[in-house]
């Protein structure tokens, strides 16, 4: 590597290396077995109220699902441009299923264009005018890729409910308080490639520009690269440092706005300077498409009033993506 290659980055984007207290690692057996859930409640309130994200460990997910996720990642963003191409995201309408090329999908557009590539699937279904639903595109030359990766989803998708009941014990609600509003909820399981930077660099273009995530909850499964950031109370960029045999777990603005800002959908972003190919392997869950969210009642008083008002989960959603996609733009137009 030439001094030419080394990142060298703009004051902007450098995080503060500290302590991970801000961004506890929550041990959620206790909440799984049943032992203990209010003490991970205690502990998952603490960490949205304060971070907006948390570290699970023991989470019972097998670590051959993840490894096999992350193996047919790598081997999907090898492909030929070309190949990958004929899986675009466009292809599938609002279903959003499918491949986003470099560019093609940029979170924070009025400042960063977003230097990474993705594939998106969710749950299996005919096609459908509801945004989110509908059939998933799948790559023919990779005979593993379908089993290994849908897998992984199902996997998210059960520990995901798991996770909503500490939330929802954390607010002093039924623990399935959730599930009566995700009998088909929204679900997206994204796999991402970032290409590390080199030169010098500023927020016009990173891996993924400062945005807070569109739905209830994120599962964040990580290389061993780093480069995600998350913005501490003070507005100090904090970095994510991998933690083998853990989640990321990070809520968002639905969750936001039912605890009337109790809870925090917290601004992150990822910069990848490490001169290697960063992957990761989000899960988003969500709610039913017509699911209402407004404060809880619990969360509103007279010092805290309601701050804002009943929106759809998918309304909300979709929202989000037309500003983030051109061919969704274009189509609006």
């Amino acid at each position: 590597m030439t001094t030419s290659d080394i990142a060298k980055l703009d004051d902007a984007l450098r995080a503060e290396r500290q302590s991970f207290d801000r961004i506890p690692i929550v041990d959620i057996a206790p909440l799984l077995d049943g032992s203990d859930p209010q003490k991970v409640a205690k502990d998952i309130r603490w960490a949205f109220a304060n971070a907006g994200f948390m570290y699970v460990r023991n989470h019972n997910v097998a670590q051959e699902t993840v490894d096999a996720a992350f193996d047919q990642t790598r081997a999907f963003f090898a492909l030929p441009l070309a190949e990958k191409l004929k899986l675009h995201v466009g292809n599938s309408g609002t279903a959003l299923r499918g491949y986003i090329e470099v560019f093609g999908e940029n979170t924070d557009p009025t400042k960063t264009r977003d230097l990474k590539e993705c594939f998106d699937i969710g749950p299996e279904g005919p096609p459908s005018a509801t945004p989110f639903f509908g059939a998933n595109q799948w790559p023919g030359q990779l005979p593993a890729f379908r089993d290994a990766v849908y897998g992984y989803h199902d996997a998210m998708k059960a520990l995901s409910f798991q996770l909503l009941r500490g939330v929802a014990l954390s607010l002093d609600l039924a623990p399935d308080y959730f599930e009566a509003s995700m009998k088909a909820p929204i679900s997206i399981q994204r796999l991402l490639h970032y290409p590390p930077q080199t030169g010098r660099i500023d927020e016009s273009t990173m891996g993924i520009g400062a945005h807070t995530d569109y739905g209830n909850l994120t599962i964040l499964a990580q290389d061993n690269v780093g480069g995600l950031q998350v913005m501490n109370r003070e507005g100090k960029w904090i970095e994510g440092t991998p933690i083998p045999g853990t989640f990321v777990i990070n809520i968002g603005d639905l969750i936001q706005k039912l605890t009337n800002d109790l809870y925090l959908a917290n601004l992150h972003r990822v910069v990848n300077t490490s001169g290697r190919e960063r992957y990761s392997i989000p899960f988003f869950i969500d709610a039913d498409y017509d699911a209402v969210f407004a404060p809880l009642e619990s969360c509103v008083n007279a010092d805290n009033p309601a701050r804002y008002e009943p929106v759809t989960c998918g309304a909300h959603k979709f929202g989000r993506f037309q500003a983030s996609y051109p061919h969704l733009q274009q189509k609006a137009s």
